[in-house]
């Protein structure tokens, strides 16, 4: 019966990867899943999966064919005139029902849709997590770590070897000489940590709708790289003409005006870097989004220096994120590409609008860096 619970569960879980699998651009586009994120999981709405189930009547009521009439007689209320009122639906309905699924397990379904490849760690080993492997049984331990079948088997050898273990009656009592214990081995390993910089433009040109996308694509980056990594930290900057450090809510609901100088947000990401982030023992991912205005030509070569200099030799990658913007020139793209075409460091892409985050992430993660 476990078995076959087992195996009815697991088809279930591959029905609804399938169908979180065929609505993935729509989650994604419209951002829903956001609000419905726990700690480990979010529940997800899975449209046309409708569960049978029996449902039974109050015993004092008649079964199926009993009652009055004769067989032929129609059914009540089957000539038409009821009492209902409005007209008949010619739509089917639609049957929601919210699963909870991981983020390890949505990470996998992203991973697979956009056939994502896992990333190429940079091969740390400055960083490393202790963790305790069980590697064999002892007379003595904790009873947390008590092993049961090993006790009961000790117990059962030792009653029959002194001839009170009664088959007809199979009482099998240990004693504190049957007690058998896990014995452990703590070890070092090397643990992959990485750190997600997000810088975004906030001056008046970036509106709510352009911000919406922005967070929309970070929590997809987000659930991917936690996947890829043990430990992850992000840090966000936000800057116009000056660049400040935020925590992610702020980061997110800031709207701010003035013009816009996007060196004093890779100064700041650059400093973040150099002082908590070295790159022998860190996978930096520094991800910067705006909408492509720059204060002057003057700015853009100073950003261009300190990605050369500073930023791009501590990266796995830096990822620039254009969003369009009826206010934004889109220049700050072009001279991107212009200057580190050949550089695969250097990761650009275009989102024009929300249609256009699964292709953005692709762009971004699709490398494996």
């Amino acid at each position: 019966m476990s078995l076959k619970i087992d195996q009815d569960h697991s088809r279930f879980r591959a029905i609804v990867r399938g169908k979180i699998r065929e609505n993935l651009r729509r989650y994604v586009s419209q951002g829903e899943l956001m609000g419905k994120q726990g700690k480990e999981t979010v529940s997800i709405p899975i449209p046309q999966i409708d569960i049978p189930r029996f449902r039974f009547a109050d015993k004092q009521q008649g079964g199926v064919g009993q009652g009055d009439g004769q067989p032929g007689d129609p059914l009540s209320g089957s000539d038409g005139d009821g009492d209902g009122q409005g007209e008949a639906g010619s739509d089917a309905g639609e049957h929601v029902l919210e699963v909870d699924v991981t983020l390890d397990e949505l990470a996998d379904i992203l991973g697979e849709e956009l056939a994502l490849p896992d990333i190429e760690d940079k091969g740390k080993s400055a960083i490393v997590d202790q963790k305790d492997r069980y590697v064999g049984i002892r007379n003595v331990g904790p009873n947390s770590l008590r092993h049961f079948k090993r006790t009961f088997k000790s117990a059962l050898k030792r009653q029959i070897a002194l001839g009170k273990y009664d088959p007809k009656r199979p009482m099998v009592i240990p004693t504190r000489d049957d007690m058998r214990f896990k014995s452990w081995k703590t070890e070092e390993e090397p643990v992959a940590n990485a750190v997600i910089i997000y810088m975004m433009d906030v001056s008046g040109s970036m509106g709510d709708e352009q911000k919406e996308i922005v967070r929309i694509e970070s929590f997809w980056i987000d659930t991917w790289l936690r996947r890829q990594y043990q430990g992850l930290e992000t840090r966000f900057i936000i800057h116009d003409a000056v660049a400040r450090e935020v925590d992610r809510d702020t980061f997110f609901r800031t709207r701010e005006s003035g013009g816009t100088m996007i060196s004093s947000a890779y100064k700041l990401a650059g400093k973040l870097i150099e002082d908590h982030y070295p790159p022998t023992e860190w996978n930096v991912y520094p991800f910067h989004f705006s909408d492509g205005d720059n204060w002057s030509v003057d700015d853009t070569l100073l950003c261009v220096e300190l990605l050369k200099k500073q930023i791009l030799p501590a990266s796995n990658m830096f990822c620039y994120g254009q969003v369009e913007s009826p206010y934004g020139s889109g220049q700050f793209i072009k001279d991107l590409k212009e200057h580190f075409g050949a550089d695969e460091r250097l990761v650009t892409s275009e989102i024009r609008d929300r249609d256009a985050i699964i292709g953005s992430i692709r762009d971004f993660l699709g490398k494996g860096k």
